[in-house]
């Protein structure tokens, strides 16, 4: 056999082996997302189906309770007789203003939070004396309800300010994104951070070509957590300082009887959140399925 057919017949197996990798890739990412999907769906079919038991077995009065078939006519159905500044149509636009104004408070909180727990969580894997001081500090507030100190938080910030929505958004994702970013780092493998050191490279060295790539996981999983938590801080903060928002007018809504802006609104804030969870799963998935670390989706 010539020179030339062995090295062709090594470029054929060589492009086989790619094929296979990619087809094998592409199967496990499929999986990933289909699983998610599943994950999706089940998930809302068991929110939808608990709300519906709630109502009807909960022996709460008609007037005050609404289902799922309540708000759904609330929001996309007409009566006959429906005066022209009470239809479905305002209704949707009116509570998405809502929802667009609390989804931008807890995106504001969500990234502050991450950013901030991910500094720090780097700051306290290259510095122990870093760690020392700031960490009794951190768990000090995690242990102080946040409602006892948001007047300080609004002394400091002014009150209705965006200042203080990301204060608020930030302090309820900060401690876990913290915690699961820290662990994250803190499972690098050994054997690699001696490889590294053994070539000569620092902490630093070590953090980014070891620790970093290795936290993939638990960043994924920090962001998909740290998700209901930045919404819950946004309806935190705008019920205690901005009063706007869906968190501003749910109290609103109660107070005037307004049951059914009152149920829709907790079911689209319920239902957005749940499909952002969902959708960073998904995105994690895929991203991990790519990198080959499948074994975390088990």
């Amino acid at each position: 056999m010539s020179q030339t057919t062995q090295t062709q017949l090594i470029t054929i197996q060589v492009e086989q082996q790619r094929q296979k990798l990619r087809s094998e890739r592409l199967g496990t990412v499929l999986r990933a997302l289909g699983r998610s999907l599943f994950n999706t769906v089940i998930t809302l079919v068991i929110v939808i189906g608990l709300w519906q038991l709630i109502v009807s077995f909960g022996g709460i009065s008609p007037y005050v309770a609404k289902g799922p078939a309540d708000v759904w006519q609330f929001l996309f159905v007409d009566a006959p007789d429906v005066r022209p500044d009470d239809t479905a149509a305002i209704h949707r636009a009116f509570l998405i203003g809502l929802l667009v104004a609390t989804l931008q408070d807890a995106a504001l909180g969500f990234v502050v939070g991450m950013l901030i727990a991910t500094v720090l969580a780097v700051s306290f894997s290259l510095s122990r004396t870093v760690e020392a001081s700031v960490m009794p500090l951190a768990l000090l507030l995690r242990t102080i309800p946040l409602v006892s100190i948001a007047p300080v938080i609004f002394l400091l910030t002014g009150r209705g300010t965006a200042a203080s929505v990301a204060v608020i958004g930030t302090i309820v994702v900060l401690f876990p994104a913290l915690a699961s970013v820290l662990f994250g780092l803190s499972r690098a493998s050994k054997e690699s951070l001696d490889l590294v050191h053994v070539y000569g490279g620092g902490n630093l060295t070590r953090l980014i070509k070891v620790s970093i790539p290795g936290a993939g996981p638990s960043l994924f999983a920090a962001a998909r957590l740290s998700v209901p938590g930045a919404v819950t801080g946004a309806l935190l903060a705008e019920w205690l300082s901005t009063g706007t928002g869906i968190g501003g007018n749910i109290v609103k809504f109660n107070a005037s009887a307004q049951f059914d802006e009152l149920w829709a609104s907790v079911a689209i804030i319920t239902l957005v959140t749940l499909l952002l969870y969902n959708v960073v799963q998904i995105f994690e998935n895929l991203v991990l399925a790519r990198m080959g670390m499948t074994r975390t989706l088990q």
